[in-house]
């Protein structure tokens, strides 16, 4: 116990973090606050690289009135909650760590702490060595719906009291995780190809009666689960299990093209003419293009990057470079721009981001900081749609400084 009752805040945050977040669960996400990236903790003892190795990535996210230590969304198991969770969405979940400083251990102060997250979080927990922890504190624990955690010297972990889930209103910083834990987010999982014809054929495919494979490699690409991934992201089908189903977006899609062509057949036929073209999708097809602007603006992160650049359209910057795009994103949207543009690998965050989640420009001017998925991909389908004026660039052929987010149509003030 004595041990465990020295741990740092950090470290007890790093044993948290394997425990409720383990690394081999994909359909989770989380991040821990941007004051565990730096190399000293209070008293100068220096944070271990192992411990934020295991930390990353790093993020500033407001939940209630502070900055959680850890948040994320993910199923939880029944060890950790006093009853089942609410709806079919994961909760999101936040921890307030405390280890052993000058002092003690101020366990009651991450118990208030992580109950003011609850009105925007579905479950909280305090997470503290398990030699601090006290009854006085379980029980305060236990009147304010705050789960305890007790983490032993050797990572090991027992849950002291378990919380029950809660519904809320989710703020939009908090929204920016939930984004990142759906299908539709950018780490981990993303669009592997920059033409949105590729995915606008997969619900064509699936409406067949022939293997949907054998037609998308045989009339549009040969990067199959990248197609099927993309358009997964696009929300035009859903994975069940082995097997996939349209949504009602993928069925409109279908229905497009069976008014435009005598059969399927036919329709996937003009996308195998479309193969290898540089052509702006929505010149070369546009019919079809103005179909790809449609779905391409389901996608969650489209009409916040389209409504932004529409107003810095209006305060006089048109045509952004990309490091303008995010120091203007960041100011309004800080959680969901470093999410959506920013690696979360644990060297671009750490040196992009202060403690206190300020961005370091020197840092954005580099095109390696950059998520591919969205500087490449999502930007060149929204070139192809007709919505931006340049297609994308991969990160190590781009200089953010002169790459250019500037909307095809902008309106007018007056309008």
């Amino acid at each position: 116990m004595a041990a465990a009752a020295s741990l740092t805040e950090p470290t007890v945050l790093a044993h948290t973090k394997s425990q409720l977040f383990p690394e081999d669960d994909s359909d989770s996400y989380v991040v821990a606050d941007t004051q565990f990236a730096r190399d000293k903790w209070v008293e100068d003892r220096e944070i271990a690289a192992e411990v934020t190795s295991a930390l990353a990535p790093f993020n500033h996210v407001r939940v209630g009135s502070g900055y959680p230590d850890l948040i994320g969304v993910r199923r939880l198991e029944a060890e950790y909650l006093a009853v089942d969770r609410l709806g079919d969405e994961p909760p999101l979940v936040v921890v307030e760590a405390k280890g052993r400083k000058r002092g003690g251990v101020d366990v009651q102060r991450g118990i208030v702490q992580a109950y003011d997250r609850l009105g925007e979080a579905n479950v909280a927990f305090v997470s503290a060595p398990a030699g601090a922890i006290t009854a006085t504190d379980r029980t305060l624990a236990r009147q304010l719906n705050v789960g305890v955690l007790g983490v032993e010297a050797d990572g090991s972990i027992e849950v002291l009291e378990r919380p029950r889930v809660v519904g809320n209103r989710t703020a939009e910083e908090a929204t920016a995780i939930r984004f990142q834990a759906s299908a539709q987010g950018v780490a981990d999982r993303n669009f592997s190809l920059n033409h949105p014809k590729n995915y606008l054929a997969v619900p064509l495919a699936l409406a067949h009666d022939r293997d949907h494979r054998a037609l998308l490699e045989a009339h549009v690409v040969s990067a199959v689960d990248g197609a099927i991934d993309g358009a997964a992201f696009l929300g035009l089908i859903d994975e069940r299990g082995a097997s996939y189903r349209l949504t009602s977006l993928g069925q409109e899609v279908v229905r497009f093209a069976l008014r435009e062509y005598p059969a399927l057949d036919d329709a996937l036929a003009a996308f195998e003419q479309w193969q290898r073209s540089r052509k702006r999708f929505r010149d070369l097809a546009p019919r079809w293009g103005q179909l790809a602007r449609r779905v391409v603006f389901e996608y969650p992160a489209t009409e916040l990057l389209v409504t932004e650049l529409q107003t810095m359209h209006d305060d006089g910057l048109g045509r952004p470079s990309l490091v303008d795009l995010v120091t203007w994103l960041h100011e309004q949207h800080p959680t969901f721009t470093v999410e959506l543009f920013l690696r979360g690998d644990e060297d671009v965050r750490e040196r992009a981001l202060t403690a206190d989640g300020e961005l370091r420009t020197p840092v954005l001017e580099e095109g390696a900081s950059y998520h591919s998925p969205t500087v490449f991909q999502l930007k060149a389908m929204l070139f192809h749609a007709g919505i931006l004026t340049e297609r994308g660039s991969e990160p190590t052929n781009l200089d953010p400084r002169t790459d250019e987010w500037g909307l095809c149509e902008p309106l007018s003030r007056r309008r």
